[in-house]
């Protein structure tokens, strides 16, 4: 196979996701140095891989190649936190109640904004998508299929973000779905999907499609309280257990 192909493939993946996680988790810390003729031997492919993968994971700001020394782990605030890949590693680590909590007050500040807009913007399609979002997380809440649930819950975000007419705002739906997805994948979603949360995104939608601005603003607000609130109750009950 080309070494192009390989570059962006399942090795070059599998490298970049397991240094992305080190240097996120503290395993590799800022200042630290890895150096690419360790690293090729350390995962078993070829330099151009391993090259590839520090290419990504500069172009993130966790790192900096130099000359004759090597790549150089930057520190946190230099970091694109707001890449998905970032964010997904630092779900996958310790601490990530204390990341789900801080994603949760970004949250806070621009949903409800954009719920808000929404509900002056939105198309037609867009409010029918949303309420078919909010159906579909419904049945699958009943059959306590967790993945659909998962799906559809972002497609409501995605769509009232996009919904909101604002390009930097709907940029911001892969920051919710890291969000929501690490939720999920990290049992932090109750086995149940709480009936409260459901209402709300039904309460968000009918508002949009309403113009209801102020009650799609406080609603969706409601929406992420609940979620931090949840996040919180699942760490208290890890350290208690602890």
């Amino acid at each position: 196979m080309p070494t192009d192909a390989l570059s962006h493939g399942p090795l070059h993946a599998g490298v970049l996701d397991a240094l992305g996680q080190e240097i996120v988790s503290g395993t590799v810390a800022p200042g630290d140095v890895l150096r690419i003729d360790q690293l090729d031997a350390r995962f078993g492919v070829s330099r151009s891989v391993v090259r590839e993968a520090v290419r990504v994971l500069d172009s993130m700001g966790l790192v900096e190649t130099r000359r004759r020394l090597g790549v150089r782990v930057r520190p946190r605030e230099q970091w694109n936190l707001f890449d998905p890949r970032v964010i997904r590693w630092r779900l996958a680590g310790p601490g990530r109640e204390d990341q789900l909590v801080s994603l949760g007050e970004l949250r806070r500040g621009f949903e409800p904004v954009a719920a808000e807009l929404a509900a002056q913007r939105a198309t037609p399609d867009q409010c029918r998508a949303m309420a078919a979002a909010v159906m579909e997380m419904t049945v699958h809440a009943k059959a306590g299929d967790l993945e659909a649930y998962l799906r559809a819950d972002q497609e409501f975000h995605a769509t009232m973000l996009r919904a909101s007419g604002n390009e930097m705002l709907g940029a911001l739906s892969t920051v919710v779905d890291e969000v929501l997805a690490g939720r999920t994948h990290h049992d932090l979603m109750p086995h149940s999907p709480n009936p409260a949360a459901i209402r709300l995104h039904s309460d968000v939608a009918n508002a949009i499609g309403e113009g209801d601005a102020a009650t799609a603003h406080r609603k969706m607000t409601e929406i992420i309280d609940e979620a931090s609130d949840a996040v919180r109750a699942a760490k208290q009950a890890t350290d208690d257990a602890g």
